[in-house]
């Protein structure tokens, strides 16, 4: 017997911090498109501060950028019960005191046929991770800063292959 589990594609979920309370809904335009071109579904999303003195509070959805409009009534609701207190209280100890954190959990529309039929076949997926951009681009810079100064290296080396080479010729004239 089949059941909408079957079909759902991944969950997942980040905490994304707004350092200094700053959230100026800049985003939620793009969330709305990936939700509106069937890409993710929402399944929670919540929003909690941490007060300079450590203390948590969730955040009630509002006009964020103070331009008179409610910046997430689309998700007013988006609630599936997954979050809870302790989730919050937890993220919120991920981010620095006078900070605020959106936490969402997401499905992942675009992957269920892709999960479905691994899924089907008795596959089961046993790790799963994400990469910080921060860490690519650190690796990134490593990787290249490494290849830079191996040409370096190459390049003297040659350089001090061919005086020597040049010593050992006026030597032999």
């Amino acid at each position: 017997m089949s059941t909408d589990l079957d079909e759902t594609g991944p969950i997942d979920y980040l905490i994304v911090e707004f350092p200094g309370n700053r959230m100026t809904g800049e985003g939620f335009p793009l969330l709305v498109d990936l939700v509106d071109s069937g890409i993710i579904r929402i399944l929670d999303l919540m929003f909690v501060t941490r007060d300079l003195d450590g203390s948590v509070s969730a955040v009630e959805i509002k006009d964020f950028d103070s331009d008179g409009q409610l910046d997430l009534a689309v998700f007013e609701g988006a609630s599936s019960g997954l979050l809870g207190q302790d989730d919050l209280d937890e993220a919120a100890s991920a981010i620095e005191p006078g900070s605020s954190a959106g936490i969402l959990i997401y499905e992942n529309v675009w992957a269920a046929p892709f999960a479905a039929a691994l899924r089907r076949g008795g596959a089961q997926l046993v790790a799963s991770g994400r990469i910080p951009v921060q860490a690519i681009l650190a690796s990134l810079d490593a990787a290249e800063a490494a290849e830079t100064e191996a040409a370096e290296a190459a390049s003297t080396d040659a350089t001090q292959a061919a005086d020597t080479d040049a010593q050992a010729a006026d030597k032999l004239a």
